[in-house]
């Protein structure tokens, strides 16, 4: 007995693991039409004009208002004993991230790192009042802030330092037409036209177009934007006086100048950063594991470092001279900033730059919020978090913020440790109060070297997510080259064309994959109603005198070619270049000598057919048409509601029907065509 047979055998025998379990089904063979016709099918109806007008009109406007403000919905319904102590928790710890993070990422900004700490809290607020997601920590976040400081630092022509102290670039003065703009200036005005660009895309309902960028996508642009985070801040862990570079090629230009500068570093410096990054390192590989199994609170490592590394510098800068020459954060003021407002001039040169700044937020924390959402059961609204971010940068920008975005590690660390709702956003922020209005100078003393230690410590994750390429070249070849088209053109180039260019190419490999669908020939299960694919299920068998074409995707006018080749492909002819040439040998009274195909019956299997337009109906007609010349019958199977709406829609139009026959399953065409089959050999 061969394998094949033994393997037809066991499948007849019914051998599975559940043997007592069986299907049995008895009923008549059913056309499309019947089945529709004995189960009432009906088109659902559309809304008209007047039903639309009316819903409108019924909106409630006490419902819209809760929607739109959701702190109206879920602060009333705050469970106090079950949530606040979380809350609680996850406030404070958030609030003890947010000290070191926003004073180094206002410093990767390009503005005095004051501004991170506004960022920690006027944004912040009113995310806390807008959004949706209840574990999201947004403020600063190092990619948004380094996108924001390339702009800075392109367009800004006057330098606010800590102090107070202005410097002028006159090299950027005379690029920029001679319009004089503060640092601080460019970034407000930066987050001014991201606000306007996310509300923009709430009002016209955009929240969708998340769904543009793959993951790939944005770790691409994430681990690019990382490595050139850590190498923007060479500089400060190495105590180096380095003139920033710009535009174009700038991070290896900015690798070249850190070593050919090399050896004017700075060593107490260098000292000061090693010794931080030893801490990190022993808090991220041995306490943190420790304090795993004991709480899940973790230690404040960053705050820890910034007090330390504070303390160190302030008491030891008059004993050892040598630390004289270490950079310190400055002056930090107290109280709230002073309302700025745009230069509107601007807006026209770095719009694009804005929209892509605009764009990647809102994908980075929309994915974010999905996460947590999909992990902790309950709901966001992709266009409310638009309307969240939008009115939090209109709102900052006022007070010297830079456009915010949620922070993946802060984020995770407020769902660990407790955090339930928005309400430890407004704990946080009511303990940042202290720091903004009381605490603030205990940091001026802080070394820049800390600082900058510590970002390239946090974001270092992020830049070895480059590993990701070998997962992505076994699992998808299109994956990895959207991925590294990302990563390349942010690390050499700009991000926007980055983002553009990892879009395009995935919308290509969309396109690309429509023209090369999934087709195959079916076979069946033996005493079942399946039908496999026949190259990868050896123990189903052919039907005799019946070939069965599956074919997946749409059938339109721009893949009927595609559907011809893979027809002729799979069954072995093309039936209109069959006809052509008998009819070109009757014309030349030449014998035409055709081989019988061995089949009576084609059925198509429509079950993975998602649109069909009027050329892809042309096209099934045309096919039956020929195929009746040949002495073949068309079938077709498992058409969805929509695809069989458009046929019957076109041979209304066209009044006429089409002559091919359409069943609900394929194992129904299989049963008619038989039957068909055996009737008439039964008259012969």
């Amino acid at each position: 007995m061969s394998k094949k047979q033994e393997n037809n055998d066991a499948v007849a025998a019914n051998s599975y693991t559940e043997p007592s379990l069986s299907i049995y089904v008895d009923r008549p063979v059913y056309q499309q039409e019947d089945l529709n016709r004995d189960t009432l099918y009906a088109k659902p109806s559309r809304l008209e004009a007047k039903e639309r007008i009316q819903k409108c009109c019924s909106v409630k406007p006490v419902k819209c208002l809760r929607k739109t403000i959701p702190i109206l919905k879920w602060l009333p319904n705050y469970e106090w004993k079950k949530w606040l102590f979380g809350d609680i928790v996850a406030g404070f710890t958030i609030t003890v991230m947010q000290i070191p993070q926003g004073m180094g990422y206002g410093m990767l900004g390009g503005i005095p790192p004051i501004c991170g700490i506004y960022m920690a809290f006027f944004p912040v607020l009113m995310y806390a009042i807008f959004g949706t997601s209840r574990h999201l920590s947004t403020g600063t976040f190092a990619i948004i802030c380094l996108m924001t400081g390339k702009i800075v630092s392109q367009y800004g022509t006057h330098e606010i330092l800590q102090n107070g102290t202005i410097i002028e670039h006159e090299d950027l003065s005379e690029s920029n037409g001679g319009h004089i703009r503060t640092n601080i200036q460019v970034a407000i005005t930066v987050t001014f036209v991201v606000a306007c660009i996310q509300v923009f895309m709430f009002c016209i309902r955009l929240g969708i177009i998340t769904t543009m960028f793959s993951d790939t996508l944005i770790k691409g642009l994430t681990c690019a934007t990382s490595c050139h985070v850590v190498v923007s801040q060479l500089k400060e862990i190495l105590g180096l006086k380095l003139q920033k570079r710009r535009g174009y090629f700038s991070l290896p230009l900015t690798l070249f100048d850190v070593a050919s500068n090399i050896t004017t570093v700075n060593v107490p410096s260098v000292i000061i950063s090693a010794v931080t990054l030893l801490v990190i390192l022993g808090n991220n590989y041995g306490l943190k594991k420790l304090m795993a199994k004991k709480t899940k609170i973790p230690f404040p490592i960053e705050i820890f470092v910034v007090i330390v590394g504070t303390t160190f510098s302030y008491f030891c800068r008059d004993t050892f001279k040598v630390l004289n020459n270490i950079q310190i954060i400055g002056n930090i003021p107290t109280g709230f900033p002073m309302i700025q407002f745009p230069d509107l001039s601007l807006i026209p040169d770095i719009f694009l730059e804005c929209l892509t700044i605009a764009i990647v937020s809102y994908a980075i924390t929309m994915s974010m919020a999905l996460l947590f959402a999909r992990k902790c059961f309950y709901e966001v609204d992709s266009n409310q978090e638009l309307l969240a971010l939008g009115v939090g940068n209109a709102f900052g920008s006022l007070f010297s913020c830079m456009p915010t975005c949620a922070s993946v590690s802060r984020s995770l660390i407020q769902q660990s440790v407790g955090g339930n709702t928005q309400l430890t956003s407004l704990i946080s922020c009511t303990l940042l109060l202290s720091v903004l209005l009381i605490l603030g100078p205990a940091f001026e003393s802080l070394p820049k070297c800390c600082l900058g230690t510590l970002i390239a410590a946090a974001i270092w994750p992020a830049v070895m997510q480059f590993t990701l390429l070998l997962k992505y070249w076994k699992l998808s070849k299109w994956d990895a080259l959207v991925f590294l088209t990302a990563y390349l053109l942010t690390l050499f180039l700009d991000i926007g064309l980055a983002l553009a260019a990892g879009v395009i190419i995935s919308l290509f490999g969309i396109i690309l994959q429509s023209y090369k669908p999934y087709s195959c020939l079916l076979g069946n299960v033996p005493n079942t109603d399946l039908y496999l694919d026949l190259e990868r299920y050896k123990a189903v068998q052919e039907i005799p005198s019946i070939k069965i074409f599956h074919f997946s995707g749409i059938l339109n006018f721009s893949s009927r070619q595609v559907f011809t080749e893979s027809f002729g492909q799979k069954l072995g002819f093309i039936p209109s270049k069959i006809l052509r040439k008998r009819k070109y040998a009757e014309d030349h009274n030449l014998s035409f000598e055709f081989e019988s195909l061995m089949m009576k019956y084609i059925i198509i299997d429509f079950a993975s057919i998602t649109y069909v337009d009027p050329a892809g109906i042309d096209l099934m007609r045309n096919l039956a048409r020929d195929l009746d010349q040949l002495g073949i019958s068309l079938y077709i199977a498992g058409c969805s509601g929509p695809v069989f709406e458009k046929i019957a829609q076109w041979d209304a139009i066209e009044k006429i029907h089409s002559n091919f026959k359409l069943f609900p399953t394929i194992h129904d065409a299989v049963v008619y065509a038989q039957g068909i089959e055996k009737s008439f050999n039964l008259k012969n």
